[in-house]
């Protein structure tokens, strides 16, 4: 899935390059992404590790599903319905000083692109249902329709959309995601919908779990915002400079997230409730060796960053002098591969032991860090500085979370 995504990445950039076009497309696609990443995916982090419990205990899952099933539903309408409300706000808020074609641009794509907020939420309960009953490849599956259809429509369409192309390939994506993982779950016969019951204990405690879980979703999810609102600041392109830049460091994280990620939570689920200080001992060896093993592919990274860069996206739209833009600003995205791998372990075994709280004073951190060090770093580095910024949130972040866990491991808490 990475490697298709990866592909899609190279066509853009051979029909893009550094442009208007898709700088305005990354502004458009940034709030469906943050409400993606805030609230459907912390809300299938809560939903985990309570429904694990549900079916240890013999309770109603088919009441618990319904009820999750019904609040992913509502929250995604009513935050599509104030999206569109408020787009021209968001635009003056976060991005002014621009043209009114660019604007246009924003707003044309964005109307297309943000009903994909539904069914990435649907998507997203479903997946996590299918995580849970060891289901892994086939929500792995699920991850190749967007690119797919991104690369389809770029391929075949291009003419015809012209510049809406990027924003109908990806709510295709989204509807067909959604469709065959739905289709699957149905056939597998994980969904067992009944009357709902909002007030049951395991639902009750997922209400609990989840303003913290939204909390650090939403602080660490602004940072792709502070990024942009500083990167628009700069030369035309410099938004889709850094997306380029992040694509390498994102590639390997994004396999981490799928091998690791998807499979952790569950798993540290189960081990948590039969075992906690055995779960402890495993999550200190599944760091080591993360860590080694990213250490290795960020040092390779940046010594190969330029040939990379130049061998995958120069072509076209994209010239020389773009490749020497981007490939630095690989390098300072690729220094937060090992934090970044170990925040993924760590943060997936705290949600497991419902110890959310704290990723949100984590969280905090690492917002005013971020926008303290893209402040100062931008007027030293330009662009770069603010690649480099993102890395060193990162490794604060994730030093902060391994203290905290062996502070845990030591009071048996």
């Amino acid at each position: 899935m990475k490697c298709l995504s990866f592909l899609k990445e190279i066509i853009i950039a051979d029909n893009f390059g550094l442009s208007e076009v898709l700088d305005t497309f990354y502004i458009a696609i940034l709030f469906p992404s943050l409400v993606n990443n805030i609230f459907s995916s912390s809300f299938k982090s809560v939903f985990i590790p309570n429904y694990v419990n549900e079916q240890k205990n013999g309770n109603n899952i088919g009441a618990f599903q319904s009820a999750c099933f019904l609040i992913t539903s509502a929250v995604t309408i009513f935050i599509l319905i104030i999206a569109y409300l408020f787009t021209d706000v968001y635009l003056e808020t976060f991005f002014s000083g621009h043209s009114e074609r660019y604007y246009s641009l924003v707003k044309i794509q964005f109307f297309y692109v943000a009903p994909s907020i539904l069914f990435w939420g649907g998507s997203s309960l479903i997946n996590g249902l299918l995580n849970i009953h060891n289901e892994f490849r086939l929500t792995s599956i699920s991850g190749f329709f967007t690119p797919l259809s991104i690369i389809v429509c770029l391929i075949f369409f291009k003419a015809e959309l012209g510049v809406l192309v990027m924003a109908v390939g990806t709510l295709i994506g989204s509807i067909t995601s959604f469709l065959f993982i739905l289709i699957v779950a149905l056939k597998r016969k994980i969904i067992h919908l009944e009357i709902p019951q909002f007030y049951s204990e395991s639902v009750k405690v997922l209400y609990k779990q989840l303003p913290a879980k939204l909390s650090s979703s939403l602080l660490n999810g602004i940072n792709p915002l502070v990024d942009q609102y500083f990167s628009a600041q700069l030369f035309v392109g410099a938004i889709s400079a850094l997306n380029y830049g992040i694509k390498l460091p994102t590639f390997f994280i994004g396999i981490v997230s799928i091998a690791l990620g998807n499979v952790l939570l569950p798993f540290f689920s189960k081990k948590a409730i039969d075992n906690l200080k055995g779960s402890f001992n495993l999550l200190k060896r599944i760091i080591k060796y993360s860590l080694l093993a990213s250490i290795t592919i960020t040092v390779l990274g940046i010594l190969l960053s330029t040939p990379i860069v130049r061998l995958v996206f120069e072509r076209n739209a994209f010239q020389s002098s773009d490749s020497l833009i981007v490939s630095e600003i690989q390098q300072m995205y690729l220094l937060q591969i090992p934090s970044y791998v170990m925040g993924i372990v760590m943060v997936k075994f705290l949600t497991a032991i419902n110890k959310n709280n704290f990723m949100v004073f984590t969280s905090a951190i690492s917002l005013g860090l971020n926008i303290i060090l893209n402040y100062v770093l931008i007027k030293t580095m330009g662009v770069y500085g603010l690649a480099l910024a993102t890395s060193l949130v990162s490794i604060v972040n994730s030093i902060i979370l391994y203290k905290y866990i062996i502070h845990l491991n030591k009071h048996n808490v």
